[in-house]
């Protein structure tokens, strides 16, 4: 259960973090603190401000799942039906020894049998490959084709390349690109300012971007990676916004918001399946325990967020070096002392 939030911030202190940051090679940290289902205060380390954006990683995908169950509840599609009817620009091959179909449910939840774990990105000045090229591993794609290569629902295994098959159904079934998509139905809807999934990041919002940095503490070549799999790692965002996102999840589950999804819809999305996944989060507990989390890790760039839905309590972090992770998790651990 979370702690009050006196006794996270009296944990979680100043004193502390500086030193995880020159120990782990971190430039800079962001955390916002959530408490009653209401942003509560924010707080930096390093050269930043709270309006500052990083890479959100992998945090991208429960964000941009919200939009897909968006369409859903619309019309657009259903949970369980074959995905390829509607795509349009590509089609998921057939998977081997099976009947089973590519469906939303099991994109989302990492059961549709699709290869390609994670993205390394593209450093500056590399070219930059079509979402087709990504899906069928084509140059300059970095990553293999994404292909069913087990039984669709035959178990969990993580997938960014079902979220960057996602991306492409959202693309085709409504015509738009992903970050119009992304910002017309999620982040302009709950006030989330400071984020895009533009991919590369434009050069207006770049003098208010953390750079990147390796194990060593280095800067990125470049300053940072770009992600055209935008669905499963695109998403820049400030530790404020990803909490907006995360209190209007909850608000949605309890009946209180329809900004996005509907209290049935939310409540799907944060029921967990056998593997402890829900619609895009990782789901922990249940009842008045029961919270929502996710990490994320892009070149250069580590985060969390976690909340409580019941209590409303909950913490988003955000850092920009490969050894965020440390600081991040003697963060998390300082609220179960």
């Amino acid at each position: 259960m979370l702690l009050p939030l006196f006794t996270l911030l009296l944990s979680a202190a100043p004193a502390e973090i500086p030193a995880l940051q020159k120990e782990h090679k971190v430039p800079a940290v962001s955390i916002a603190y959530i408490e009653n289902g209401k942003l509560a205060r924010t707080e930096v380390f390093g050269p930043v401000k709270p309006d500052t954006v990083f890479q959100a990683a992998s945090i991208s995908k429960p964000v941009a799942a919200t939009a897909a169950l968006h369409m859903m509840q619309h019309g657009n599609f259903t949970l369980d039906e074959d995905v390829n009817p509607k795509l349009k620009s590509w089609r998921v091959p057939p998977p081997p020894f099976s009947t089973e179909h590519t469906t939303l449910r099991r994109l989302l939840t990492h059961t549709a049998g699709l290869t390609v774990h994670g993205f390394p990105g593209y450093a500056a000045g590399a070219p930059l490959p079509t979402l087709v090229q990504i899906l069928n591993g084509e140059p300059p794609a970095n990553t293999k084709p994404i292909v069913p290569d087990i039984p669709p629902g035959s178990k969990f295994r993580y997938s960014g390349g079902g979220y960057t098959v996602m991306q492409q159904l959202l693309m085709d079934r409504i015509g738009w690109s992903f970050p119009q998509i992304m910002d017309r139905m999620v982040l302009s809807r709950i006030g989330m300012k400071r984020s895009t999934y533009e991919q590369p990041l434009p050069e207006s919002w770049a003098a208010n971007a953390a750079i990147a940095h390796d194990d060593d503490g280095k800067p990125l070549k470049g300053r940072w990676h770009t992600y055209p799999e935008q669905a499963a790692a695109g998403l820049w965002t400030t530790p404020t916004d990803l909490a907006l996102w995360a209190i209007e999840i909850r608000e949605a589950y309890h009946g209180r918001s329809t900004k996005i999804i509907e209290r049935s819809t939310a409540r799907l999305m944060l029921t967990p399946d056998q593997n402890g996944r829900g619609l895009g989060p990782v789901i922990e507990g249940t009842g008045p325990t029961l919270k929502f989390s996710h990490g994320g890790a892009n070149a250069g760039y580590r985060c969390h967020f976690e909340l409580e839905v019941e209590s409303g309590n909950g913490i988003v972090i955000m850092t920009n070096g490969d050894q965020g992770g440390a600081i991040i998790k003697a963060v998390l651990d300082s609220r179960k002392r």
